[in-house]
């Protein structure tokens, strides 16, 4: 699967702010990792769409060298 509307869609988009990316404001996000604290609420961190294709880009890159199979949907998780 590499056609970027097919990734994206396996996300859940709503609006928030991009960790990357947060003086442009509230726009389109979806979750890509949520922190656990020890004595506050979950935490959860949310990415624009160009930040989730870049991190997808890492992850499938990092797939091949490992020699793995690259799942998609998943930006902010481990291989």
């Amino acid at each position: 699967m590499t056609d970027p509307r097919q990734i994206l869609n396996l996300y859940t988009w709503e609006p928030g702010v991009c960790f990357q990316h947060p003086a442009a404001g509230e726009t389109e996000t979806a979750v890509v990792k949520e922190l656990h604290t020890r004595l506050g609420p979950v935490k959860s961190i949310r990415a624009c769409p160009d930040c989730v294709m870049d991190m997808e880009a890492k992850r499938r890159h990092l797939a091949e060298e490992a020699g793995i199979p690259y799942l998609p949907g998943h930006a902010g998780a481990p291989l």
